[in-house]
């Protein structure tokens, strides 16, 4: 079982900036393709951003794509989400995600069940 664990959420206000990490398993962290989900209350999970095992390639969904930047560091087995300029619409519990090195899944890993593991979730909560 691969252990993830989300930290850095809180409570801003519009237009403040946030940085979340997830810190993974040591020694095979850089074999993991990673993403980052969120879901708010009432609503859908939805997904946010992915990043390949290098960091080489990034994707970001539209709703976020000019203020969030996904990133990592596997010298420190761990991934970021950069949030910028915060919208109250961003408030949700935020999950990063693995997926199993062993398992295929072509292109762009965008939905919930692309993942294998998963973080317990860090609340941020944007007010206007």
């Amino acid at each position: 079982q691969v252990q993830l664990v989300e930290y850095g959420g809180g409570s801003v206000q519009a237009g403040a900036s946030l940085r979340l990490s997830c810190a993974g398993p040591g020694g095979t962290f850089s074999s993991y393709r990673m993403g980052w989900f969120r879901q708010a209350p009432g609503k859908e999970r939805e997904f946010v951003a992915y990043i390949s095992t290098s960091g080489g390639t990034t994707y970001h969904a539209d709703s976020v794509k000019g203020r969030f930047t996904i990133s990592r560091d596997n010298a420190k087995n761990t991934m970021y989400l950069q949030m910028n300029s915060l919208k109250p619409e961003d408030t949700a519990v935020y999950y990063c995600a693995a997926v199993d090195y062993r398992r295929r899944v072509f292109g762009v890993p965008s939905q919930g069940d692309d993942y294998d593991y998963w973080g317990q979730g860090t609340q941020v909560t944007v007010s206007s």
